[in-house]
């Protein structure tokens, strides 16, 4: 049987941040009297070294603890981010819902908002006249529509965010913790939906904490702890170590 092709490939890849500590006035000036010398601000990895592959139409979740280094990831896959060193590829469209809002214009209708991101992850104009009225029927948000979405709350955000990005019928989606922000019975609609794209043969990408969620969505768990890639197998076997790694911080 032929292997699926690669959906995403990271290969050595590296991340870090800059963080800087917040002084006072006298604290700055003794610091540059002194030659810079101190901590003002330290380095942080956030990846060190990860590589992993994703064939097509697998589903993988992301896990890890607070600080791991996943959603980091998942921005990188995306090009939200850079890496630092190393190379990240996708095949495919990639939609991500990496943040509630994201691309999202405050001045602009919910209408006009649906053009804009439509087209930021591929579509063309076209494509989004025929896919607009079953996304704003999915994403619940009726008359609002032709509101400023400045006006919108996290959940109505949430909503169009969602219905948009799955109607641009990806190759790739990425899911970092989103479903958290939406009401009940929206989150089953999209675990639903999410389902629905994994028996479809899309590829799943996904960083969630409920762990029964990912259990029952995804096949394949990656395992994150300060930055490097410790256990990558049956998201079950995944989601047991992250709880046993859990019970034991605490």
């Amino acid at each position: 049987m032929q292997e699926k092709m690669l959906a995403i490939t990271c290969r050595d890849v590296r991340k870090k941040f800059v963080l800087r500590h917040t002084r006072s006035l006298k604290e700055a000036l003794v610091w540059f009297v002194r030659g810079r010398k101190g901590d003002m601000y330290k380095v942080f990895d956030a990846l060190r070294d990860v590589s992993l592959d994703v064939h097509q139409g697998e589903t993988v979740a992301l896990l890890g603890l607070n600080g791991s280094g996943k959603s980091t990831l998942l921005k990188l896959i995306s090009g939200v981010l850079q890496p630092d060193a190393g190379t990240v590829r996708t095949r495919g469209r990639v939609a991500g819902l990496i943040e509630v809002g994201a691309g999202f214009h405050h001045d602009l209708s919910g209408r006009d908002n649906v053009y804009l991101n439509g087209a930021i992850l591929g579509m063309s104009e076209k494509q989004i006249n025929e896919m607009f009225d079953s996304i704003v029927e999915f994403a619940e948000i009726g008359e609002f529509i032709d509101t400023e979405v400045k006006f919108y709350s996290s959940g109505m955000y949430l909503r169009l965010a969602f219905s948009i990005a799955v109607h641009t019928d990806p190759e790739i989606f990425l899911i970092d913790e989103i479903l958290a922000v939406g009401d009940e019975p929206f989150q089953r609609k999209c675990i639903a939906k999410i389902k629905e794209l994994a028996e479809a043969g899309k590829t799943l990408f996904v960083v969630s904490h409920d762990l029964d969620l990912v259990s029952t969505v995804c096949e394949r768990g990656v395992l994150l702890e300060h930055g490097n890639v410790v256990l990558d197998g049956p998201v079950d076997e995944v989601v047991s170590e992250l709880r046993r790694r859990s019970a034991a911080a605490t």
